[in-house]
């Protein structure tokens, strides 16, 4: 079975499928914080919202032109044109702020795992059927709702390891985890973000035999507490994503 470091001919790498669009649509790559209020992985701001319900295509990029998204009295189009962030109201055509500064184009919660790293590659994670299928021999589904990016930090010329930011829900409360892994796809950080709402007010609670396994040998234990349960599920279907997208059967 290869790993990440196999995957990384500039053919196998694709850009994020929102910033993909967005760049074939207006000539530049956005920052995370276009569409996500706290950056990738995050809740969707307005615009991203507004390009959700639209379609999540090309069109709805066109078709939310019109729109002032963040309220800040520009147009989402005018905004774009000036390059400035059509999803914050800090941003405007006459202020763009440094949203478009490289290190705003990878979460900050990710860089954190990853001190010192200055090159990504971001991993445009839509499923295959045959990724499904492996997945769901790890007992994980995943479908067109789980589609997500994975970064992959370099140092040297070498990938360093993997990260993803994946959902975790509880009794209709939501948060986020990071989770990432080092160069041999072994969960070496598993960081909960946005995680305002209860039960998740605490930060949450990672069990942790999940840190220090390979991404196709993460186990949910019996008999979690739900809340915690939840997380380690997410954890696990985490690193069924960076399995399927990083390893070749």
């Amino acid at each position: 079975m290869a790993l990440v470091a196999s995957l990384l001919a500039p053919n196998a790498w694709a850009e994020p499928g929102f910033a993909r669009l967005f760049r074939g649509q207006y000539g530049y790559e956005p920052a995370c914080g276009a569409c996500h209020s706290e950056g990738g992985g995050s809740p969707l701001n307005a615009y991203g919202e507004a390009f959700k319900k639209a379609g999540k295509t090309a069109n709805a990029l066109r078709a939310i032109e019109p729109l002032d998204s963040d309220g800040d009295g520009a147009t989402n189009l005018a905004e774009i044109k000036a390059k400035s962030n059509p999803g914050s109201r800090k941003s405007t055509p006459d202020d763009k702020g440094d949203w478009l500064d490289p290190t705003n184009l990878i979460p900050a919660e990710v860089q954190k795992i990853f001190p010192g790293v200055r090159t990504y590659k971001p991993l445009d994670a839509i499923f295959t059927a045959k990724e499904i299928e492996r997945a769901k021999r790890l007992g994980v589904e995943l479908g067109a709702s789980d589609e997500t990016t994975i970064y992959v930090p370099f140092d040297g010329g070498q990938a360093q390891g993997a990260a993803v930011i994946v959902p975790a829900a509880h009794e209709g409360k939501q948060c986020f985890l990071v989770v990432a892994t080092d160069r041999g796809l072994n969960v070496k950080s598993i960081v909960p973000i946005a995680t305002k709402e209860a039960p998740f007010a605490d930060g949450g609670k990672i069990y942790p035999s999940l840190v220090g396994k390979h991404v196709d040998q993460i186990v949910v234990p019996d008999k979690l507490p739900p809340g915690e349960a939840a997380l380690a599920a997410a954890a696990k279907k985490a690193a069924a994503i960076l399995f399927v997208r990083l390893t070749k059967e």
